[in-house]
């Protein structure tokens, strides 16, 4: 597996990182990682790998998109010095697009993602140990959907910039197309975005395989 004894994992992103977390730092007593995948993968990581009492810490923000996660980084991330940064954003990216079309100021386009996360990403890798990264996504298993297609081209932009800097990288999308085989969408998130507990516990699954945890 990845991490290693005593390692801190930082988890950064939106509202599917947030549920609820505590503030102004996710973590500590009283369920203070929150009703997330966060809260999941980290529950698993202490039960399946006590001896490494690792240190998880979620700091998703509830409608962050990219140039949110830029002006919090310093506070949110290098001044908690973790040793692992994981990163799920872009959702919100592409939702303003379709749930606000008039408001161009919402918007941020494949470009300002990009360059923005690589900047990111370049600033970080100096400073920790590795970064895992998360496809933003939409549970709609017809791909010529407008927002779905708008939301596999970020998602292929994270998957680039994981090639590009050679780091793990989870494909939630496919993850998701997988798992609607066999069931609607609407039974994991009513606006196919926020899943409940089934799909939180799916995306840390996901997750923790792509990390190499090899425990259950």
């Amino acid at each position: 597996m990845l991490f290693e004894k005593n390692d801190t994992v930082l988890f950064i992103g939106d509202s599917i990182s947030d549920y609820e977390r505590a503030r102004p730092v996710g973590e500590g007593l009283f369920n203070a990682w929150g009703r997330s995948y966060v809260a999941c993968a980290g529950a698993l990581l202490g039960c399946m790998y006590p001896e490494l009492s690792l240190r998880v810490v979620n700091m998703g923000i509830s409608g962050n998109q990219v140039r949110d996660l830029k002006n919090r980084w310093q506070s949110d991330v290098f001044d908690r010095k973790p040793d692992w940064v994981s990163v799920l954003i872009g959702i919100n990216d592409v939702w303003r697009q379709f749930d606000c079309p008039q408001m161009p100021e919402s918007h941020v386009s494949p470009e300002e993602y990009e360059q923005t996360y690589e900047e990111l990403i370049k600033q970080t890798l100096p400073r920790v140990k590795g970064m895992i990264l998360m496809t933003p996504y939409y549970m709609e298993p017809n791909k010529s959907d407008p927002m779905r297609a708008r939301m596999d081209q970020y998602g292929e932009i994270v998957k680039k910039l994981a090639a590009k800097y050679a780091l793990t990288c989870v494909d939630l999308q496919a993850g998701w197309d997988e798992l609607f085989k066999y069931m609607h969408s609407t039974n994991i998130a009513w606006d196919r975005v926020h899943p409940n507990q089934t799909g939180c516990m799916y995306i840390a699954k996901q997750f923790l395989r792509a990390v190499g945890a090899d425990r259950c």
